[in-house]
């Protein structure tokens, strides 16, 4: 099951929540800065340890003081690399095969790759409803994802292209 959700990331229950960095395992977005804040020092220390990483990565580490009990960090750009559908895409499945290997059942996401001088909403919403079905259609451990959005712009925008998704599906199943 997919849902919309407008929250932060402290007041949601989950078993991860996955967040935007950049290559360096910085946090990209407010978003992401706050969830780094909230976990701890900890969290910090480990993400230096690691050193860089491509575009695309998925990283998984204790959720720290979070409700969460993962942050899966996926890196959506780096200083050569920008913000684009294929890195989201690519960070999001690998974030996907990350909850699936650690047995998590419900994940919550923010919008990938929004925010000044990045993508558009209704580009981050057209490449991550379509994988995050495609991928919860396949019955593994993960059955439930969260989408976290920050403003009714957003939510209106995530739950059009989700209704969107839903309507096609059920044509396609009577």
């Amino acid at each position: 099951m997919i849902r919309v959700v407008k929250s932060e990331a402290r007041e949601v229950e989950t078993d991860a929540i996955l967040r935007s960095v950049s290559g360096n395992l910085e946090s990209d977005t407010p978003f992401s800065r706050g969830l780094e804040i909230l976990a701890g020092r900890d969290l910090s220390d480990r993400l230096q340890a690691m050193g860089d990483l491509p575009v695309g990565a998925a990283v998984i580490t204790p959720g720290g003081e979070l409700s969460g009990r993962f942050l899966i960090h996926v890196v959506l750009q780096s200083a050569d690399e920008p913000v684009t559908p294929e890195g989201i895409r690519s960070a999001l499945q690998n974030g996907l095969r990350r909850a699936e290997e650690w047995g998590l059942e419900s994940l919550a996401v923010p919008p990938l790759g929004t925010g000044a001088g990045n993508l558009e909403a209704e580009e981050a919403a057209a490449v991550m409803i379509p994988l995050l079905s495609s991928h919860l259609a396949k019955g593994e451990s993960l059955r439930e994802v969260m989408i976290l959005v920050g403003s009714g712009y957003e939510e209106d925008v995530f739950s059009r292209f989700l209704e969107r998704l839903e309507g096609k599906e059920g044509e396609t199943d009577g």
